[in-house]
């Protein structure tokens, strides 16, 4: 019987990655409650009582549960005392103030209470179990994981990472992205929660930091820290812009980024399902870097406030349709990336303020403003498909 017990617990080790020491701990756990459950209401036997211990020997499995109590003349607690007739009756050289070991026999032990036991060590190896996969999860909080998608609940997507399951909350899901049962996806781990009823995985798809991992597991100068990526701004299934910076002169950081023929972007690109990826340079001079977030526009002057973190773009009259992007995202990711409030004009309306200022009649109006230009609706968004389109096809022509 204790050969068998050994091998069951050999076989635990193996398969639930549970330390043999915690397993061993978890049975002799079982048996003081089996023990205590045994003898609760027996409150005349000897063996009743509230010091119970077991021990299991590691070498030969065979294990034993005792009580121990203190021998008196007379009792007064029967679950910690013992009289010393009693004791005597046991151990016939001991004396009053000496503490006695009652041990438990197998026979001692019925059904109820050897299942009780069962029942208890399930349960601390549940316990257990639960907090090596916690501990192993918790150390993977703020990292990417792969997993397979197990199935819809509700609004919300319940993801198999392995040993346990993630939750993807509709908030935390791009809304243009068309998943599929035992589809294969990398999350973003957002926190990790060891609740009293179960293990709790938090994950995201929307996360800017998904896009910085997915580099960093791409890109061989990010993991050793030749390039850093200093700033991303997301909208999530749409468009991302990335700022980074080489600590080697040598070392192009967007080059690096991008990849031969575009391999390591498009492979980031991919897994994004075709979210498009802009990867600039970044500067600590604020008009160097606005000017770079707000490509793929072309720029003719930046005038930056550090202090008001405001900046006043002026770009030339066919890229203002570009600059501003549509529905206002280029120039909005380009605030969020840059820190600044943009203020984004043509060569036009930057001459017409000029000569405004110099007449003494200019006031301020209705001039583009927090990343959005308001004239008669002048540029559309179909102005700027255009204009893009015309962009890329020059970017291509020059087979970057």
């Amino acid at each position: 019987m204790a050969s068998e017990l050994m091998e069951a617990i050999d076989i635990l080790v193996k398969e639930k990655n549970i330390s043999k020491e915690a397993i061993l701990s978890a049975i002799e756990s079982s048996l003081v409650t089996a023990y205590k459950n045994q003898y609760k209401k027996k409150e005349d036997s000897i063996l009743a009582a509230e010091n119970v211990f077991a021990r299991i020997d590691e070498e030969t499995g065979e294990y034993f549960v005792y009580a121990e109590k203190t021998v008196v003349e007379e009792v007064e607690n029967a679950l910690t005392e013992i009289s010393l007739q009693d004791a005597r009756a046991i151990y016939p050289g001991c004396e009053v103030g000496e503490i006695v070991r009652l041990q438990a026999q197998d026979k001692d032990f019925s059904r109820i209470a050897t299942q009780n036991a069962k029942n208890v060590l399930l349960q601390n190896l549940r316990e257990k179990e639960k907090d090596n996969v916690f501990e192993e999860f918790q150390a993977k909080e703020k990292e990417v994981v792969t997993g397979i998608v197990q199935r819809f609940n509700d609004n919300n997507i319940v993801i198999n990472l392995g040993k346990a399951d993630g939750i993807l909350n509709e908030n935390e899901q791009v809304s243009s992205e068309r998943i599929r049962i035992n589809e294969r996806i990398k999350v973003y781990v957002l926190e990790v929660r060891n609740t009293r009823k179960s293990l709790r995985i938090l994950v995201s798809r929307t996360h800017p930091d998904l896009v910085r991992k997915l580099f960093e597991s791409e890109v061989a100068e990010i993991k050793d820290g030749t390039v850093e990526i200093k700033a991303i701004a997301r909208e999530a299934g749409s468009r991302t812009k990335m700022a980074v910076w080489s600590n080697d002169p040598d070392v192009d950081p967007v080059g690096a980024c991008v990849g031969m023929n575009g391999m390591r972007v498009n492979t980031v690109v991919s897994e994004l399902k075709g979210e498009k990826i802009d990867i600039i340079n970044w500067s600590d001079n604020p008009a160097i870097l606005i000017e770079n977030a707000l490509s793929p526009s072309k720029v003719i002057t930046v005038i930056a406030d550090d202090e008001e973190k405001t900046a006043t773009v002026i770009v030339p009259d066919y890229q203002l349709s570009l600059a501003i992007g549509k529905e206002g995202q280029n120039a909005r990711l380009a605030a969020k990336l840059t820190g600044f409030k943009i203020d984004i004009l043509n060569e036009t309306q930057a001459a017409d303020i000029l000569e405004e200022l110099y007449q003494g009649g200019y006031e301020e109006d209705e001039y583009y403003e927090d990343g959005e230009y308001e004239e008669d609706g002048e540029y559309e968004d179909e102005e700027y498909e255009d204009a893009e389109e015309e962009y890329e096809a020059e970017e291509t022509d020059k087979d970057l």
